[in-house]
């Protein structure tokens, strides 16, 4: 083959040496200057030798990796990029392209395979990287880029971001993917270091090491931001953090919103960006003071870039059209085999297939797509190439996706889970953003073309949960566990019990079906990803557990109401304590860092998960025994009376958290209350219980002027609950406590009653588990989990049986309410799926349960 002369590598790569002593690689193990980079990188390239060659690299974020992505660029070698952690992707590339080079990793150690002295390939002159078009789906079609390509981009974001010589960026995104590439280069031309890691955000090293090191800059496509809202990012301390950069596909604008404001307020900027692999990386990022105003937009050309709109038929709106690029950084065109090397520019300009529109503000927005293409995740997937790779594999499938899932509607009598994992293997995506149906039969149009826009539609309805396989071990039984129980399709290790949507409820039987596998759990395991959980708890086949406190408060606080109202014995307060614990699991399982419009849509859910239940069962009741009024099956009786009935009082607890849970979810609602929540995590709740006691006091004297609902009256104990969950330090405990001890004091002119509610607060603030053994677990986990049921049904019980035996009354008001929980369980799991089925038509199987009936007195929202 004829082998032609290169243009050189770009100058970014040969000036690694000009940088001399500045550090340019940190890792956990050690630094690396620019001088001893540059000096292993020719080392390396004298290595690959003069003769130009095809270089295949698997690549990695290992300093190996680096070194080899270096060298084959200086020695004017082109380089074929692939993922080193898809095996398949590294040997269909070698297959499609035989690579003259072949730099892989085989048992851990880095080898370079050189499979023949000179080339294979014709090889324009102009040809420096190859990227696949598709992320990690090992699509054969390449995007052909140039040395001047490269550094023109790596110049265009240096500017842009103002990357100085003092920044040290961490490597949150792999070398083999356009964008994690982009920071390699743009902070390599300035001089600068990276914090080369492979760690994820989530892992607690990460930020060690990030810490450590004074990292400037974090980058992260969609779903990083997930999992930095997740680790609380929001309320790490970062001092040297100067920039936060976001691309790989769209971010909500909330969100977008939410980190412009929340750089503002730490100190540093957030860049919206917007790029194809064929450019480069980047064709346009939206200026962070712009970011909080225009969240939607992706905003201006990077410096030496422009944007044109290409009319579209089909979008005659003014100023919308598909975006067309023009720049030193666009491609110099594809390849879709080896022959395709030899070619020089092909294309001037690149139509983006997305549909823009340009603002007046001269912001640009994406209102759509032009063609089937998707990014998930940051990566680009072809859905009629997944769905040729299960026709082969004897599966009949349409493919649909948006920007987090890929959707596939099978037929045949294929198992779910089969086809999931074969159609992620197709897309070379984690097999939890795959969602897969099966159909009766594919849906068609008219004229027999795959009817898309009802796969698009199954979105909506959640796939089958695969059954849990007591084989299973580790990570892989834990994340069937957590599915299981919290009627999730998807669990990744790298979520949470938080994060999957768990609420007091789920964590009782959560917390008791762990320990069985896991022994004690550590505190705050309901924050901690699967996988680490699985590693940083082994099992311990002990009889000793501990007891979370506010499960135990629960299920001692239901005994003891119903014990009282028999009455067994007397001891009062227990449900004021529970408001307390409600505050305290509100602020566990509500108050994460997900997006407002997440948290007031759980909010909702956990009141319906309250309210539903009780309406059912009063109205049930009263219209048996007559007992009831229509305020009192409407939770209204508090507020509408009659105030002078025997049963006005009997559900005024559940009347007061309704109230109190309905103006908590107005409040954070509320954009501004929002914010001021994130950032005075602990001086919000307890603001609003010193605003609480102006009623517990009745300053305003509103007791003169008739009956006031008890809500108000006792607001403030929900709020010293919220505030005793946020109080971190142990000044912030001491504060809480002592408002508790100072406050309740005089509420009923009881000693003993008002003595047991700070002693329970006091509880739980100052001993959060407490020493228990399995068979006490396992009581007060199904005590707790059945509150509401029992609450609700003892007033029917207790009259029945209190004639004949008072500890019989007591003992069976529990037996129903936990009967009546089970029976309410069942059936809001059966629910979902009927309601799918009708729905589409056919019968899908599991589904989501996320629409419980039933739940405890305090059960908060996911």
């Amino acid at each position: 083959m004829r082998v032609l002369p290169d243009t050189g590598p770009a100058p970014f790569v040969r000036a690694l040496a000009g940088h001399g002593d500045r550090p340019a690689v940190i890792t956990a193990d050690g630094r690396l200057s620019y001088a001893e980079l540059a000096a292993r990188v020719s080392e390396l390239a004298a290595r690959l030798g003069t003769t130009r060659r095809l270089v295949l690299l698997a690549g990695a974020n290992r300093v190996d990796e680096l070194v080899a992505y270096l060298a084959a660029l200086t020695g004017g070698h082109p380089l074929l990029l692939v993922p080193g952690d898809h095996h398949a992707a590294v040997t269909d590339m070698a297959r499609a392209y035989d690579p003259d080079v072949l730099i892989h990793r085989v048992d851990g150690e880095l080898v370079i395979d050189e499979r023949r002295p000179g080339t294979g390939h014709e090889l324009h002159p102009d040809l420096a990287l190859l990227l696949s078009t598709s992320g990690s789906t090992g699509s054969p079609k390449l995007v052909r880029l140039s040395s001047e390509n490269l550094q023109a981009n790596a110049e265009s974001i240096a500017e842009y971001l103002d990357i100085r010589d003092t920044d040290r960026a961490a490597t949150t995104l792999p070398l083999h993917y356009c964008y994690g590439l982009s920071v390699v280069n743009s902070h390599l031309l300035r001089g600068a270091a990276l914090i080369l890691t492979g760690l994820s955000v989530t892992d607690r090293c990460f930020w060690e090491l990030f810490r450590a090191e004074r990292g400037t800059s974090l980058a992260g496509v969609p779903y990083t931001f997930d999992l930095l809202d997740r680790v609380a990012f929001d309320r790490m301390r970062l001092p040297h953090l100067r920039y936060v950069t976001q691309a790989g596909g769209r971010l909500d604008p909330e969100r977008v919103a939410r980190y412009a404001a929340l750089g503002r307020r730490h100190g540093w900027r957030f860049f919206v960006m917007y790029g194809q692999t064929e450019a480069t990386a980047r064709m346009a990022y939206l200026p962070p003071e712009l970011a909080e105003r225009r969240p939607e937009a992706i905003g201006v050309p990077i410096p030496g870039g422009s944007f044109r709109l290409r009319a579209l038929p089909e979008r005659p709106e003014p100023d919308t059209g598909e975006l067309v690029y023009a720049g030193p950084n666009v491609m110099l065109g594809y390849a879709e085999q080896p022959s395709d090397l030899a070619l020089g520019r092909t294309v001037e300009e690149l139509p983006t297939g997305d549909v823009a529109r340009r603002g007046p503000d001269g912001l640009y927005e994406i209102v759509g797509r032009t063609a089937e293409f998707v990014k998930i995740f940051g990566l680009r997937v072809d859905p009629r190439r997944v769905e040729d790779r299960l026709r082969v594999a004897g599966v009949e499938a349409y493919c649909v996706g948006t920007d987090r899932e890929l959707v596939v509607a099978a037929t045949g009598g294929h198992r779910p889970e089969r086809v999931r994992r074969m159609a992620a293997a197709a897309a070379g995506l984690p097999a939890r953003v795959v969602r897969v149906h099966l159909l009766a039969e594919l849906p068609r149009l008219a004229n027999g073309k795959p009817d898309l826009a009802t796969v698009r539609a199954l979105t909506t309805a959640p796939p089958p949960v695969p059954a849990v396989d007591g084989s299973a071990v580790g990570t892989e039984q834990l994340c069937r566990l957590y599915a299981d129980l919290l009627d999730q399709p998807e669990v990744s290790a790298d979520q949470s019990f938080v994060d999957l949507g768990g609420d007091s409820l789920s964590y009782v039987e959560m917390s008791v079906r762990l320990e069985e596998i896991l022994g004690d759990l550590p505190a705050g395991w309901h924050t901690t990803p699967i996988r680490e959980l699985a590693r940083s708890v082994p099992a311990r086949p002990t009889g000793h557990r501990v007891l979370e406190t506010s499960v135990a408060l629960r299920a001692l606080a239901i005994v003891v109401i119903v014990g009282s109202h028999i009455p067994v014995f007397t001891v009062k307060g227990g449900a004021h304590l529970l408001l307390a614990v409600a505050g305290f699991n509100f602020a566990r399982f509500q108050l994460t860092t997900a997006a407002r419009r997440e948290r007031v849509r759980g909010a909702v859910r956990a009141i319906g998960r309250i309210v539903l239940p009780s309406v059912a069962f009063i109205a049930l009741a009263g219209a048996v025994t007559g007992d009831y009024t229509l305020t009192n099956v409407l939770l209204l009786n508090s507020v509408l009376g009659p105030h002078d009935g025997a049963t006005e009082w009997q559900f005024w607890f559940i009347e007061a958290l309704v109230y109190i849970l309905l103006a908590t979810t107005a409040l954070i609602a509320v954009p501004a209350v929002d914010r001021i929540e994130r950032r005075y995590p602990f001086g919000l709740p307890l603001a609003l219980a010193a605003l609480g006691l102006v009623t517990r006091y009745d300053l305003p004297g509103l007791a003169t002027l008739g009956y006031v609902p008890s809500a108000v009256v006792v607001c403030w104990l929900f709020a010293l609950g919220w505030a005793a969950a946020r109080a971190a330090r142990t000044a912030q405990r001491v504060a809480v406590t002592v408002a508790a001890a100072l406050t309740v004091p005089g509420l009923f002119g009881e000693p003993f009653r008002e003595a047991f509610i700070v002693a329970g607060f006091a509880l739980l603030i100052w001993a959060p588990r407490l020493p228990s053994r399995p068979a006490v677990n396992r009581a007060a986990a199904l005590l707790a989990s059945s509150s509401l049921w029992i609450y609700l049904t003892h007033w029917q019980v207790m009259p029945i049986v209190g004639p004949w035996s008072r500890a019989a009354a007591l003992a069976a008001s529990l037996a129903v309410g936990i009967a009546c929980a089970m029976l309410a369980r069942q059936a809001s799991r059966r629910l979902p799926s009927f309601v799918a089925a009708v729905r589409f038509g056919a019968w899908t199987g599991r589904e989501d349960r996320s629409g419980r009936l039933g739940g405890s007195l305090d059960r908060s929202a996911r």
